[in-house]
C-alpha cells in the first residue's frame, strides 16, 4: 500500500514542483465560470463594484450608519464593511468549495496519477484572484472618496499570507473528510454563514462586550479582518507580535490539514 508523506517539507516540495500546473489550472478555474457569458471575465470586476455600491447606498443613505460615533463620513461605513467582507469572502469561497474538491474530480483519483494535494492550492489561488480584484475596486473607491490611498496597503500580502495558510489547511482537511462524510458539503455553508455573523464584519471588535473579548479573539477571522481594515482604510501597521502568533497558528493549521489529507487519501479510490 502506498504511503504518503505528511512532512510539511513534502507539501512545499509538491506545491513548488507543480507550480506551473497549479497556475494553469487556477487560471482555468477562476475564468472558467465566466466562459460563455457576454461580459466574460469582466463580471469578476462588476460583482465587487455592484456590492460596494449597494453597501454605500444602504448603510449611508438608508441606515445613516457610522462606524464610530465621531465619524462624519457617509461612505466610511461602506468602505470599512467592504474591507472586512473582502477577507471573509476569500475565506468563505475556499472553505465552501473544499468538501467537493475530490468528489468533483473522480478521474484524478482513479484513472491517472495526479498530485491530489494541489487541488486545494488551485482552489486557493482561484479565490485569491477574486480577492485581488475586490481590493483593487476598494482602493479605487477610496481614491475617489478620500483622494488618497494609505501606503500601508503594501502590507496587505503580510495579512493575507497567514489567512491563506489557514484556508489551505482547512481545504485539505475538508476535501479529505468530504469524501467519506458527504454531509460535510451540506453543512459547511451553515457554519460559514454563522461564522460571518460572529466575526467583526458588520461591527467593530470593540463593540463586543469585554467579557466576551477573549472568546471572540479565538475566531480565526478576527485578526485578518481587523488588520485588513487597519492597513487598507486607517493607514496603520498591524501589531507585529500578534501577526507572528497568528502566523504560527496558521502554519500549525496548514500542516495539520495536510497531514490529515495524506493519512486518509489512500482510501479515496475505494469510496468514489
Amino acid at each position: 500500500m502506498t504511503k504518503f508523506s505528511i512532512s510539511p517539507f513534502f507539501a512545499l516540495k509538491s506545491l513548488w514542483s507543480h507550480r506551473r500546473l497549479i497556475a494553469d489550472m487556477a487560471k482555468r478555474d477562476a475564468l472558467g465560470k465566466y466562459k460563455g457569458s457576454f461580459l466574460g471575465v469582466f463580471w469578476s470586476l462588476l460583482t465587487p463594484v455592484f456590492m460596494l455600491a449597494i453597501y454605500t447606498f444602504v448603510f449611508s443613505e438608508i441606515f445613516k450608519a457610522r462606524w464610530t460615533a465621531t465619524s462624519t463620513s457617509k461612505t466610511e461605513f461602506a468602505i470599512v464593511l467592504f474591507a472586512g467582507m473582502i477577507m471573509f469572502n476569500f475565506f468563505a469561497e475556499v472553505v465552501n468549495r473544499a468538501p467537493g474538491l475530490i468528489l468533483s474530480n473522480p478521474n484524478f483519483v482513479k484513472k491517472i496519477v495526479f498530485p491530489l494535494e494541489i487541488l486545494s492550492c488551485i482552489n486557493l489561488c482561484s479565490a485569491l484572484f477574486h480577492l485581488v480584484v475586490s481590493v483593487i475596486v476598494l482602493l479605487i473607491f477610496q481614491l475617489i472618496v478620500f483622494a488618497h490611498i494609505p501606503w500601508t496597503v503594501l502590507l496587505l500580502p503580510m495579512v493575507i499570507f497567514p489567512l491563506a495558510l489557514i484556508c489551505l489547511g482547512l481545504s485539505w482537511f475538508l476535501s479529505a473528510i468530504g469524501v467519506f462524510l458527504r454531509d460535510v458539503g451540506q453543512t459547511i455553508g451553515i457554519f460559514v454563514t454563522g461564522l460571518m455573523f460572529l466575526s467583526p464584519v458588520f461591527f467593530p471588535l470593540s463593540a463586543i462586550p469585554v467579557d466576551w473579548q477573549m472568546v471572540a479573539n479565538l475566531n480565526p477571522m478576527v485578526f485578518p479582518i481587523e488588520m485588513a481594515r487597519q492597513i487598507l482604510v486607517w493607514g496603520k501597521q498591524p501589531d507585529w507580535l500578534d501577526w507572528v502568533l497568528y502566523l504560527c497558528v496558521s502554519i500549525c493549521i496548514a500542516w495539520s490539514g495536510f497531514a490529515c489529507f495524506q493519512k486518509i487519501r489512500r482510501g479515496f479510490a475505494d469510496v468514489i
